[in-house]
């Protein structure tokens, strides 16, 4: 614990400092985050007790550009939650410090019975760009997704799609070289080592073909599959129509048939009235057994854990009724189980930089001989600076 204050503090000290440095003349400095407070209730059963809870969610992003071929990036993510989850979950304060990258740099700084300050460090790179080459060493995001919902050829940084709160998505400690062949082709390569010192790495080309950017790839997943897929993002007739492929095979039963597939398709299009439109398919060839919504809900996911059905069917429309207020409704259906999530979503802009949002999310459906009825509200105030 005293080492990860010291790291911490370390952390902090460093943002403090940038600034400084660069009205010395070492470089152009960058920074910028957000505060936030949202009030979130968790709704079991409609007629039983609700669990309320309050989050205070402070951002720090430091971008530091050395010179014209190194820069640097670190990004800090602070949480004070207090309220009921804290005392009636189990393991409360190690599941929300559950530490996925090969670093520790996230820690629990303060914790009661009913209140944790949780701090983490989700970016932290250096950077160099020289001609067509670029090579990235750190804590960051590969993003090698192309659909809106669901990407199961994003094999380095699978994420929830209900954890709204969480914009910037989760980072691997992981080094990738790209090469740019082209004005919409490259070759990359990738390896990431976890906090179970498993490896996954991967290589993948893109390139522009039939107005089509395709992308091919292959490589390992956690020391345990060996994987290859395919994706593609265009248009038919205006409408944006994009997949993402994955194969799946288990490197210890590589001579036998036990491997399975992950296939994503979405289709996208904004009329003329700005209302946006978005249909997404996903099959999931991978058993993932839980006993219900909530341990989906809170567990940390994978590429092969992006739904907890064979089938998923996700729609989605948005509308902005002024250039100030926004509405937002998902709906997904797990046709296997007979199951539906809603998650209907208003943001009202307040000023520059301040914004107010009310998020429902409600999931009904049934595991194994368990009805499930489950709830929740948000309601989030935040500060973009």
């Amino acid at each position: 614990m005293v080492y990860q204050r010291f790291r911490l503090s370390v952390s902090l000290f460093l943002l403090s400092v940038f600034p400084l440095l660069s009205q010395e003349g070492n470089g152009a400095i960058e920074f910028n985050g957000y505060l936030s407070n949202m009030q979130s209730a968790m709704i079991p059963y409609w007629d039983g007790s609700w669990i309320t809870d309050n989050t205070i969610h402070n951002r720090l992003n430091l971008k530091w550009y050395i010179s014209e071929s190194f820069r640097t990036n670190i990004e800090v993510r602070n949480r004070f939650i207090y309220g009921e989850s804290i005392k009636t979950i189990p393991y409360y304060a190690k599941l929300i410090n559950n530490e996925q990258g090969w670093f520790d740099l996230s820690t629990n700084l303060f914790k009661g019975k009913s209140y944790i300050f949780h701090s983490t460090i989700d970016r932290l790179w250096i950077d160099f760009s020289k001609g067509n080459l670029q090579v990235r060493a750190g804590r960051q995001r590969i993003n090698w997704g192309q659909n809106m919902m669901w990407n199961p050829n994003d094999i380095f940084n699978a994420y929830s799609f209900f954890d709204f709160d969480y914009v910037e998505k989760p980072g691997s400690d992981a080094l990738r070289i790209q090469y740019f062949t082209g004005v919409s082709s490259l070759a990359e390569a990738a390896v990431k080592v976890d906090h179970n010192n498993d490896i996954t790495a991967a290589g993948l080309f893109r390139f522009n073909k039939w107005n089509y950017d395709i992308q091919l790839l292959g490589g390992m997943l956690n020391s345990e599959d060996y994987i290859a897929g395919i994706g593609w993002s265009g248009d038919i007739k205006g409408a944006g129509f994009r997949g993402e492929v994955t194969y799946f095979h288990p490197i210890k039963e590589f001579s036998d048939t036990s491997g399975f597939m992950i296939l994503g398709i979405s289709a996208d299009y904004t009329f003329n009235n700005s209302i946006y439109l978005l249909a997404e398919f996903l099959y999931n060839g991978y058993d993932l057994s839980i006993l219900n919504f909530s341990e989906f809900y809170f567990m940390p996911l994978s590429v092969k854990t992006l739904s907890f059905t064979d089938y998923s069917i996700g729609m989605q429309i948005s509308y902005p009724f002024t250039p100030l207020f926004n509405g937002n409704l998902t709906v997904i259906y797990f046709p296997s189980m007979d199951a539906v999530f809603a998650g209907p979503t208003l943001d009202l802009s307040l000023k520059d930089n301040l914004s107010i949002s009310l998020i429902a999310q409600y999931f009904n459906g049934k595991f194994t001989d368990q009805k499930e009825d489950l709830g929740f509200g948000f309601i989030r105030l935040k500060w973009n600076f």
